[in-house]
């Protein structure tokens, strides 16, 4: 892979920026609630505070606090810096089409979906150690840490903001899992809940041309919909003309992976420009180039291509990723208890042509949802099903061959199940691009020599 250019790096300083605390009170049931009207307001000296207050019925308080100064420019002693530290830089921005930030970067899906697209990245977050590593390897550049410690004076100017919050406190899984525990969950949540109003934060002072976030679908009807309606008006309230839809990965990925992109535009033209793509307009993964007639097939027949599990799978696999007989009668023991209850919990087992589900986060406990049926052999006799391998993951997401994976097969399961699916986000960010271009909103003042980020 050829990592893009960069972003930023730390130097001592101190600047007073957006740090998020957890005092919260809880509003009224049928109280008169006012939606936040945003401001880039940035104060130098005086520590302020300020709340967030929901449609959900939360106030979401935020606190101005020191933190670390961050240089991005390319002149003077940063650009040193930035070379020893990214390891690939250039000074010649001329052949970028636009500029994006990459916050809640993950391992990199959007940076990869946006950079083919034609853009640069200058700026990404990313809180995960492990999540960081695996960026840095494929990258060249350490993302930032903690979105919330650092100010939006301190992000570089681009066109184009690219996120996927957290989903867990608004996935089916996540809010069964902490109402069982008696925690809060959507807005509620005091650690993942409430990065949306960073998002917004920053969105009121950089003002990029456009914005894609990225959620599971169940966003669209958490709190019988008041948690997407809090979104959406803020957003608007931020000048954002929307674009919304749950796009299903299915039919380029042998996976159903249904998530939900909110494309935003402050220009009205680019956003009436704006279609999100057909299932035909998905570029086709990489890993089907090793598949030489079924990469014929798909290029002469693009809109009748079906995806099928068979096309990810690896030839020999490690016997390690077959379950033991302990874990393979405990699932079955599992799904048989709740059909009995009328319920459609269990195992997911998967066979060549078929399509997987859904790949999680926690796939790394049992991989039960997705399974891989197996023959028999002299060393598993009662053909107990395999889970997928890491690498296998990685074709499931539509990352490309040359992606390394650089941790933990625990780790690199997490990552690929928080992770998006690149051909997905990849023909939108195209869709997004060109709606820009055509609409003349690209801001483009960095092509003129501008630094990366205001240096101070």
């Amino acid at each position: 892979m050829n990592p893009d250019s960069p972003a930023s790096c730390e130097s001592p300083g101190s600047r007073r920026g957006f740090k998020k605390i957890k005092a919260r009170s809880r509003i009224p049931p049928g109280s008169r609630i006012q939606v936040p009207d945003f401001l880039p307001i940035q104060p130098r000296k005086k520590q302020q505070a300020f709340t967030y207050v929901t449609e959900a019925g939360y106030s979401v308080s935020m606190k101005k606090l020191p933190m670390t100064r961050i240089h991005t420019g390319l002149a003077g002693p940063a650009h040193s810096k930035l070379k020893g530290r990214m390891g690939h830089l250039t000074d010649n921005y001329q052949d970028m089409q636009f500029r994006f930030l990459d916050l809640f970067a993950g391992i990199g899906g959007m940076r990869l979906a946006f950079s083919a697209a034609g853009g640069e990245c200058v700026f990404s977050s990313e809180w995960d150690k492990s999540a960081q590593k695996t960026y840095e390897a494929n990258f060249g550049h350490l993302p930032e840490g903690d979105i919330t410690a650092i100010g939006a004076d301190d992000i570089p100017d681009a066109d184009i903001l690219v996120g996927g919050f957290p989903c867990q406190p608004f996935s089916i899984a996540g809010v069964s899992k902490k109402n069982s525990l008696g925690k809060r969950h959507g807005f509620g949540d005091e650690t993942q809940g409430t990065l949306f109003f960073d998002i917004l934060r920053i969105l009121s002072v950089k003002q990029p041309s456009a914005i894609l976030l990225e959620n599971v679908k169940n966003l669209r009807s958490h709190d019988s919909g008041k948690t997407f309606a809090v979104i959406v008006e803020n957003l608007e309230k931020l000048g954002y003309h929307l674009k919304i839809e749950v796009v299903n990965a299915s039919a380029v990925l042998p996976q159903n992976r249904a998530r939900i992109f909110i494309a935003g535009f402050l220009d009205p033209r680019a956003a009436e420009l704006f279609q999100f793509p057909e299932a035909s307009g998905f570029p086709l993964p990489d890993y089907l180039k090793l598949r030489p007639t079924r990469w014929e097939e798909a290029q002469k027949n693009r809109a009748g291509f079906l995806p099928r599990l068979g096309d990810i799978l690896e030839k020999a696999v490690d016997p390690r990723y077959t379950l033991s007989d302990h874990l393979w009668n405990y699932l079955q023991a599992y799904r048989e208890k709740h059909r009995k209850a009328g319920h459609g919990f269990g195992f997911g087992l998967c066979g060549p042509a078929d399509i997987a589900r859904t790949l999680s986060a926690r796939y790394y406990k049992d991989g039960s949802e997705i399974l891989i049926k197996q023959r028999p052999s002299r060393r598993n006799p009662g053909a107990n099903p395999r889970r997928l391998t890491p690498n296998e993951c990685r074709r499931l997401m539509g990352f490309p061959e040359d992606f390394k994976i650089v941790v933990s097969d625990t780790q690199a399961y997490k990552q690929f199940g928080n992770s998006v699916a690149v051909p997905v986000v990849s023909a939108i960010a195209c869709g997004m691009a060109d709606a820009l271009q055509s609409a003349g909103s690209l801001k483009r003042k960095w092509k003129d020599g501008a630094k990366l980020a205001p240096a101070s």
